[in-house]
């Protein structure tokens, strides 16, 4: 989960009815050619209605060598489609987006949705380096997915450590980021930040982070990984009322061999117990400025999410392009492309207006 330090809003605006539903096997019919797809603007009234659950797995599954990774991930809609990177968070993993990534494809968009490191099918291609999580580290990885498949600019979206990873490669690689779809607002933070202590409720809500800085907290979730994460999922999403076959198709993304690693070291490094890699440093010192975001972006939130985020008024002014938020209503927790897909694909499609 993100961390941020402020209270939830609970103020809306968006609807999130669904009738219908969008599967893979449509998107045949769907996206014809990539010159069709392009040769108008997608409008959120144009993308199909759909059902959270709809889907329940991928079309394409595929592998490419990335900076330090290889890297798994699932791509749909026309190869010469304006091209749209979904991120996802912890402990969650590509299915978050099973049901946003054929909206978006049946749209005309090229999807991508990657694992993060310590993911699913995403590898290390060396044994000997360092199992590094650190946000400037994640979001590189990013832009290393987007140079391997000679990807010059695109959207991103993404929630809880996906929207930080949109936040950071926004602020720092604007040429490369058209526009942002970001859950949460702006998470970008820094390790100097982070040595404030919070009043002690949003202290009690970060219990993961303080878990994981003892040797019990990382024998713990190498253990009971999964229980570990389906609590997480309960918390917060408390009104989202997904079953064992849902979650069971995420948990499988943790049985990589480095995920706790990764996950442990991530909440670590926030809190300066772990040392990052000196060649993330000056990117890092940039962060620790927290940077304005310059491109357009939409922001969104669920009404019920009951991990920690910041109320949007908290963040607005670090948007200085065109934006938007929307909080998306009907008890809509912390992952909320899964659970309101058609929210978040509108929004996709929304800022990409904003772009144009």
């Amino acid at each position: 989960m993100s961390a941020a330090s402020s209270s939830p809003t609970r103020r809306g605006f968006l609807g999130t009815s669904a009738a219908g539903a969008v599967t893979f096997a449509a998107l045949q019919l769907a996206t014809t050619s990539g010159a069709d797809a392009q040769s108008s603007k997608p409008k959120r009234a144009d993308l199909p209605k759909i059902k959270p659950g709809s889907n329940t797995s991928f079309a394409s599954l595929k592998q490419i060598e990335a900076g330090v990774l290889n890297v798994g991930y699932a791509e749909a809609g026309p190869a010469n489609g304006p091209p749209v990177i979904l991120l996802h968070g912890w402990p969650y993993d590509i299915h978050s987006f099973v049901d946003v990534t054929p909206l978006l494809a049946s749209a005309g968009y090229r999807v991508l949705v990657p694992y993060l490191r310590g993911y699913g099918g995403t590898r290390f291609l060396s044994n000997e380096t360092f199992r590094n999580a650190q946000p400037s580290a994640v979001a590189s990885d990013t832009i290393a997915f987007m140079d391997a498949l000679k990807i010059d600019k695109a959207i991103l979206a993404g929630f809880d450590w996906g929207a930080r990873t949109v936040n950071i490669v926004s602020a720092l690689w604007p040429e490369r980021t058209k526009a942002t779809v970001s859950v949460s607002g702006y998470l970008i933070g820094s390790q100097e930040a982070n040595r404030t202590p919070e009043p002690p409720k949003a202290e009690f809500d970060y219990w993961y982070q303080f878990y994981f800085a003892t040797e019990r907290g990382r024998l713990g979730y190498e253990k009971y990984r999964r229980e570990f994460s389906k609590l997480i999922w309960k918390t917060a999403s408390p009104q989202w009322r997904f079953d064992d076959a849902t979650f069971d198709r995420s948990a499988a993304a943790f049985d990589n061999p480095d995920h706790v690693a990764i996950s442990v070291h991530n909440y670590r490094w926030r809190l300066g117990l772990a040392e990052g890699e000196p060649k993330y440093d000056d990117l890092e010192k940039k962060l620790a400025e927290f940077p304005v975001i310059t491109v357009p972006t939409v922001t969104l939130e669920g009404d019920a999410n009951g991990a920690p985020h910041p109320e949007p008024s908290a963040y607005a002014k670090k948007f200085s392009g065109k934006y938007a938020h929307r909080t998306i209503r009907g008890g809509i927790g912390h992952n909320l492309p899964q659970e309101s897909p058609q929210a978040f694909a509108e929004a996709v499609v929304e800022v990409d207006g904003f772009a144009s």
